[in-house]
């Protein structure tokens, strides 16, 4: 039986599983349930659903991280820098 995408998303946000690991198993699963259920029903559809949902939103992070200026990564690695120091007015 396929897991919710909520379910998959919960367990990925509270930290006990990456990103990475819960795109394999949802793979395995997605797979397991196209043999049991049929290439052509409504639980394969929902298994690679997931799938897509959560290859997407690793494709997500990894756009922001690439995102960032020059500045920002500057101040990642000198923090301590006049240049990265924030004020609260």
């Amino acid at each position: 039986m396929t897991k919710t995408l909520e379910v998959v998303q919960a367990a990925v946000n509270s930290g006990t599983k990456t990103l990475e690991q819960a795109i394999l198993e949802a793979i395995v699963e997605a797979r397991e349930t196209c043999e049991i259920d049929g290439d052509n029903s409504a639980g394969c559809a929902v298994a690679w659903d997931i799938v897509e949902e959560l290859q997407a939103e690793k494709a997500h992070q990894q756009q922001v991280k690439q995102r960032k200026t020059s500045l920002e990564n500057y101040c990642d690695t000198h923090p301590e820098a006049i240049e990265c120091l924030i004020y609260d007015v």
